[in-house]
């Protein structure tokens, strides 16, 4: 009903969700396969304008294929969630003499389709943006006047620590594309998580609240700024190799009192471009010590370097 308000008055609307393409899995809705990257552990997204499935972090495309390439069934792939692609192909359905567009690194990916947006957006060529980030700051359109959220909790899944202020600022910055000029704003939040804090605080405007809940919370569990956080990440082709020198380097570093070294695990993302990848994680709680907290990180990179060393001696004599 908000956009539809706005198409009759001749306003401009945005909804933004920070997933580019158009659904971030493809399924076999006989077997239940999941076409993922094969460099990396990650999903491949359907990208259906340029007609490929595409994987976000190394870059393979590949064609949408005709038949699941597992159970080798026909016609049984299916888009599973939504991406902006998605959204627009819906907000069509809903507002066909609406003039819609995609906002995304994939269709403005240089400085002329920027400024061709631009020019467009405020000539009144646009009555309805789906965009990602790409849209969440440095633009001013006067006569847009509502901004949609959708999946507003993305961002907070994950286990990411940075998770909730990164979602605060990100949501912050989209909404405040509404309004910008004489006309008043309005912004639509959509959440599974309405009593999320983050939630919460922006539906609130409340700033500052959780400014302060965030900093007590942080301060309890010995985190950034209250404490030091590091990650070594060991990658290697070969993944036995990859988990070995992560135990050897674990095994290696020093034991101070207010130091924590967790791990080795696999990393959050445990295959990257075809390299197998393991974390250790370095946790020092306080605001004293960088010096024993460096040496921990030297001690790895020592032993790091050794191992590798090892190991090229080892393929010469092979």
């Amino acid at each position: 009903r908000a956009i539809e308000e706005r198409l009759e008055r001749g306003e401009q609307s945005l909804l933004f969700l920070n997933r580019r393409g158009y659904a971030p899995l493809t399924l076999c809705r006989h077997c239940g396969h999941r076409i993922q990257c094969p460099n990396c552990t990650s999903w491949m997204v359907e990208h259906r304008l340029m007609r490929r499935l595409a994987c976000h972090h190394c870059g393979h495309l590949e064609k949408i294929p005709e038949k699941c390439p597992e159970c080798g069934e026909a016609d049984s792939l299916v888009a599973c969630g939504p991406g902006v692609e998605r959204i627009c192909e819906e907000v069509q359905k809903l507002f066909p003499e609406a003039r819609t567009v995609v906002a995304t690194s994939d269709t403005i990916s240089n400085p002329a389709h920027a400024a061709e947006f631009v020019a467009r957006v405020e000539a009144g060529a646009i009555d309805i943006i789906v965009g990602t980030q790409l849209v969440t700051k440095g633009y001013h359109f006067p006569n847009l006047t509502l901004v949609g959220v959708i999946d507003a909790d993305l961002g907070l899944e994950g286990g990411d620590l940075r998770a909730a202020e990164r979602t605060f600022q990100q949501i912050a910055q989209v909404a405040g594309r509404a309004g910008r000029a004489e006309k008043p704003g309005e912004v639509v939040i959509q959440t599974r998580s309405p009593g999320h804090a983050v939630i919460e605080a922006l539906v609130a405007g409340e700033r500052d609240a959780f400014y302060d809940a965030e900093t007590e919370a942080r301060r309890q569990a010995g985190a950034p700024p209250f404490g030091r956080l590091a990650a070594i990440i060991v990658s290697s082709e070969d993944q036995s190799e990859a988990a070995e020198t992560a135990r050897i380097i674990k095994a290696s570093a020093p034991q101070m009192e207010d130091a924590i070294v967790y791990g080795p695990a696999p990393a959050p993302l445990a295959m990257l471009r075809g390299r197998h990848r393991q974390r250790l994680l370095v946790h020092r709680v306080g605001s004293g010590g960088d010096i024993q907290f460096v040496q921990i990180l030297a001690a790895a990179r020592k032993e790091f370097s050794e191992v590798v060393a090892k190991l090229k001696e080892r393929v010469q004599r092979s």
